[in-house]
């Protein structure tokens, strides 16, 4: 045994990690270190585990002030007195009911909540970090005592790189990683996606118990190995493991009846059962074949989550609520709430239609109910009447029935009114959250693609050739091709007040037509009479067209989104 085995029950551990022969660790380069994380080069070696996290955690960049361990020794007898240790209350800001063991024994098993004391007492500002009894009791198993342990989540806590996000400490935070883990459930896991809309009531509930899928039901193997990476890396490897796990999910139950009444109950089972179905290694090796937004663009859209809470004044965990939940869901209405059967009335989609388009959108914008803004029946066949009624509305839902019955649309991320900054020329704009879709005859929703217009990418600049909406000028590719380190289009520039030739190019209007580029090569053109459209489809993707090529309209509407919290 090595010397940090003080807290390990080693009758419950994998002996094949006790103490197997790996070299020191020398490199300090960070994508060699990178690598050596994902192929868990330190995972055979309880000691050089432990080795590897205190030079990683030592090199934190913290606060000037950051409790150490002699900070423990001196506050933890006054804390906890004479009490016994397993029977402690712990916090509010931690689920009393979610704190593994991780093979602890008796004493480690006390130690965290000792130490979950401690730190409550020297981070006051911590008002929600449900992930905290997992990270400890893990550093237990390779820390020689509670101060050291104490001092390493310490550091974790304290980290001030506003360039690296570790754990959640408040419920804003976690609440808009929940949102933002919806967002890339509904880019990069569809099918997954589909099955939760499908089995669930409420999806925005199951989605927000992701963090503990990893910090409350993953075996201690498994989450060893995620934190192996998350210390090199940071919080979007949290991210990518979660998405592989829900992919794994569908793949391993889809088509199976539920085990339990709920998919939620299904799916944490199924995590505390993972060893049944995926290996460590297979589990990785799923998560970093995920090609997922940059760093950058995570932090962006986690921005975008935070601000739209922050609006509607949810910033706090309501106390009335239930601790016992991972994560509370009143703040977001599920999609049956927003798409109220008695109060919706559209003469293209139904109500379950209605919903399963909402189940796409982004999660910031499930708070709000659909709100129709123009309709032709009632305004007329006029798109100077579509611009006025749309405008000063972001987003909009377009929904277009055609006489042959056809049904599809699009989502628009952008107000209309950013069309004036071509002038009387045809610009483009829009964020990569755009997106089209088809309800008839069958479903089908396309990812978003890049309308190549150089020229148009600054705003408000003006075409070269001011051509036709059918012209060639117009061309389709499935993703960017920008280095990894620059933005793609996802993000509106004008949001975040990034360069303008990071902006995206979507949607285009004119006096004389409209534009609207779509996923997997298809895009939409309606004339200025709204009589007509025609669509684009490249060739080269297997997906079947929006409609016919060429299509007559029967009805056209567009939604807006009404803010149901703040009226």
């Amino acid at each position: 045994m090595d010397e940090y085995n003080r807290f390990v029950d080693w009758d419950k551990m994998d002996v094949t990690v006790q103490s197997q022969d790996v070299k020191e660790l020398t490199c300090t380069e960070f994508q060699e270190l990178k690598q050596l994380a994902r192929q868990g080069y330190w995972a055979k070696s309880h000691s050089l585990r432990a080795k590897v996290y205190h030079k990683l955690i030592s090199n934190i960049p913290c606060r000037t002030v950051t409790p150490d361990a002699n900070v423990y020794r001196d506050i933890v007898v006054k804390i906890v007195g004479k009490r016994n240790s397993s029977s402690l209350p712990l916090p509010e800001f931690v689920d009393d009911s979610l704190v593994p063991t991780y093979c602890l024994n008796a004493e480690g098993i006390g130690a965290v909540r000792k130490i979950i004391l401690c730190i409550a007492n020297q981070f006051p500002d911590i008002s929600f970090c449900p992930a905290l009894p997992s990270v400890i009791a893990l550093l237990l198993h390779y820390s020689r005592d509670e101060a050291e342990c104490f001092e390493q989540v310490c550091r974790i806590l304290a980290c001030n790189d506003p360039s690296k996000r570790l754990i959640d400490q408040t419920f804003l935070a976690f609440e808009s990683s929940c949102m933002t883990f919806g967002d890339l459930v509904n880019k990069y896991c569809q099918a997954a996606h589909k099955l939760m809309v499908a089995v669930s009531e409420d999806v925005l509930e199951v989605y927000s118990d992701w963090q503990r899928w990893l910090f409350g039901e993953l075996p201690m193997v498994y989450v060893a190995r995620v934190f192996d990476v998350f210390l090199v890396e940071g919080y979007k490897v949290l991210y990518r493991v979660a998405l592989a796990i829900l992919k794994f999910f569908h793949k391993v139950r889809a088509g199976q009846p539920m085990e339990s009444d709920s998919v939620q109950q299904d799916i944490r089972a199924f995590v505390r059962d993972i060893a049944k179905s995926v290996s460590p290694e297979r589990l990785l090796e799923k998560a970093f074949a995920i090609r997922l937004f940059s760093r950058k663009e995570i932090q962006l859209l986690q921005m975008a989550n935070e601000k739209a809470l922050q609006q509607k004044g949810i910033t706090v965990k309501q106390k009335s609520r239930c601790l016992s939940m991972f994560c509370t869901v009143f703040l977001r209405q599920n999609v049956h709430l927003a798409v109220h059967a008695e109060n919706f009335k559209s003469e293209i989609v139904s109500v379950k239609e209605m919903r399963d388009i909402w189940s796409w959108i982004p999660e910031r914008f499930a708070l709000c109910q659909p709100l129709l803004l123009f309709t032709t029946l009632e305004h007329g066949c006029s798109l100077s009447r579509f611009y006025s009624h749309s405008e000063g509305h972001e987003p909009t839902l377009v929904l277009i029935k055609t006489t042959a019955k056809e049904v599809c649309g699009a989502y628009l991320s952008t107000d209309w009114s950013e069309r004036r900054r071509g002038g009387n020329k045809l610009s483009f704009f829009g964020t990569g959250e755009c997106f089209v879709f088809r309800l008839q005859p069958e479903v089908e929703r396309y990812e978003w693609v890049i309308i190549k217009h150089p020229e148009l990418a600054a705003s408000g600049s003006e075409p070269e050739n001011h051509a036709s909406p059918a012209s060639n000028t117009l061309s389709f590719r499935g993703s960017p091709s920008d280095p990894s380190d620059r933005l793609s289009p996802f993000l509106s520039a004008r949001h975040f007040n990034l360069p303008s030739k990071t902006a995206s190019m979507f949607m285009a209007g004119s006096s004389e037509c409209i534009i609207i580029g779509g996923g997997d090569g298809q895009a939409l053109y309606l004339d200025a009479d709204l009589n007509h459209g025609r669509t684009s489809h490249c060739n080269t993707f297997n997906n079947q067209p929006l409609c016919s090529e060429s299509f007559q309209i029967s009805v056209l509407e567009v939604w807006g989104f009404r803010d149901t919290m703040n009226g």
